[in-house]
């Protein structure tokens, strides 16, 4: 990964004291030039600069920005006009994808690539990856996959690193099966979302810079039902969105957005069946308080830092300029944020990298030939991308994006939807502290209280449930990627999350 010395310095770097800040000033200054950084920086990066853009806007300017109301609901005419004059089904054939450079043998799956136009006037088109399950695909559910960011691959990261069914070997070339693959149990579609990132496109640039959680939601509406016209057999099919990080706000607008157009055209248009997000960045102010407490109860610093963080900041629209300027920024080390208990990846001033330590199924490096693989050409075409230059992250501008995701949450529970959010108990980004922060604020009653799960006879995590069929699951010793850092936990739940029934703990 390209990774220049601000995306370097954002991976030690936290909202916390600024007046810690300056005693470790001379510090800092020499670890700037210390070539270390995590693999996923870019995905750290994107987050951290965006929560950084929100805290520089006052509190009048986001005042639209609190509620929820419902979606604006274009014609059915409008949303499906993409390509209801197109031969579907010459679209699919030619979205086959027959193999992927370097792919092990005995590939026992269908796999797709290719783009989905969601706006013809600008020339707008998604990118998407879609792999079948190697058995009873037709009897099993269809996932779509969302990466957080905003601004990141689904399929770099989603894809490629994390619950995909291949992962790059480390000549660049190469790919070995994922034994833990999503698509083991379901089949899913990875969608580079939204138009900017990576080889999802626009012919209309002004599109880069009026992005945002509504545009967002939109096109990932028209994305879907232009793609089950392509592939309608999964049309009846049982629905599910999942995603991580700021998929917290992607994928419960989307879901928002697929019940409002099911109500207003009085017909099952998409079957969403459930949400399942994990480490999900789900109200500004609540995941600032949640990752200050995590970091202090994990010795990342001191009492005095959070005492002094806690006396100026009340984690509301009412903070004012003394809690900007005590919530600045504050080294920490060479950790890991996404997991910080995980190897870093050690990039030398020779071009070569490795991890700092042993984790056994995690590489740390693992972004560097993710990278290369997907700038291949022969990878490009084999995928059905346009031939352009691959990046993790993209910046885009943001236009929209409610504080809290809390007023959505309540409207889809209301309206009947399972939710189930997830959160690896090693992240420092949006961690799990934050995340039942979220959940106190809906208000709900505990229906099956706190207990452990179990995987292969250890505790998994734990798993608690609330009306509606709201549920909270932590993964123990995952980070904010639960299916890189814990993959067989991560496949356990998405196993039980799609029978609706909670994780089971044995004790033989």
């Amino acid at each position: 990964m390209r990774t220049d010395a601000y995306l370097t310095h954002l991976i030690f770097l936290l909202l916390v004291s600024v007046a810690v800040l300056h005693a470790h000033a001379s510090q800092k200054a020499q670890l700037e030039n210390v070539a270390v950084l995590h693999a996923h920086a870019s995905q750290q990066a994107q987050l951290e600069k965006f929560i950084l853009s929100r805290r520089a806007r006052t509190s009048s300017s986001e005042a639209s920005l609190h509620g929820w109301s419902g979606v604006s609901v274009r014609s059915s005419l409008q949303v499906r006009a993409g390509y209801l004059g197109s031969d579907q089904s010459a679209l699919k054939a030619a979205d086959k994808i027959p193999a992927l450079p370097g792919q092990p043998k005995g590939v026992d799956f269908d796999q797709y690539g290719g783009y989905v136009t969601v706006d013809e006037k600008n020339g707008r088109a998604l990118f998407y990856y879609f792999v079948e399950a190697p058995q009873d695909a037709s009897s099993k559910p269809l996932l779509l996959w969302l990466n957080g960011g905003p601004g990141c691959s689904s399929l770099g990261f989603g894809g490629m690193l994390e619950l995909g069914p291949f992962r790059v070997n480390n000549d660049n070339k190469t790919l070995s099966r994922n034994r833990h693959a999503w698509n083991e149990v379901a089949n899913v579609i990875f969608l580079e979302s939204p138009a900017g990132v990576g080889f999802s496109y626009s012919n209309t640039s002004s599109d880069y810079d009026e992005s945002g959680d509504s545009k967002t939601a939109e096109d990932a509406y028209i994305f879907l039902v232009n793609w089950l016209e392509r592939f309608p057999e999964y049309k009846t099919r049982a629905f599910y969105i999942s995603g991580e990080s700021y998929a917290g706000h992607y994928v419960p607008q989307l879901a928002a957005t697929i019940l409002s157009h099911n109500m207003h055209h009085n017909r099952t248009i998409i079957n969403l069946q459930g949400i399942l997000v994990g480490n999900p960045y789900l109200d500004r102010y609540k995941n600032q308080k949640g990752r200050f407490e995590y970091l202090h109860s994990h010795g990342l610093f001191s009492d005095e830092v959070l005492a002094n963080v806690t006396s100026h900041c009340n984690f509301n629209s009412s903070d004012a300029e003394a809690c900007l300027r005590t919530t600045d920024w504050f080294y920490y080390g060479p950790v890991d944020p996404y997991n910080i208990y995980a190897p870093i990846c050690i990039d030398e001033p020779d071009g070569s990298y490795h991890s700092s330590s042993y984790l056994p199924g995690y590489n740390a490096c693992d972004y560097y030939p993710t990278v290369t693989y997907l700038n291949n050409p022969l990878v490009q075409e084999a995928f059905h991308a346009r031939k352009t230059e691959w990046g993790g992250c993209t910046d885009l501008g943001w236009k929209d994006a409610p504080d809290s995701m809390v007023p959505t949450l309540k409207w889809l529970i209301k309206h009947g939807l399972p939710i189930w959010l997830f959160s690896g108990d090693f992240d420092a980004i949006c961690p799990l502290t934050a995340t039942r922060y979220t959940i106190q604020d809906l208000n709900l009653s505990v229906t099956k209280p706190w207990r452990p799960w179990t995987a292969n006879m250890e505790v998994g995590g734990y798993v608690q449930q609330y009306t509606g069929g709201f549920t909270f699951v932590s993964v123990r010793a995952a980070g904010h990627m639960v299916p890189s850092f814990q993959p067989e936990r991560g496949l356990i739940l998405l196993h039980y999350f799609l029978k609706g029934v909670l994780p089971p703990f044995t004790q033989e």
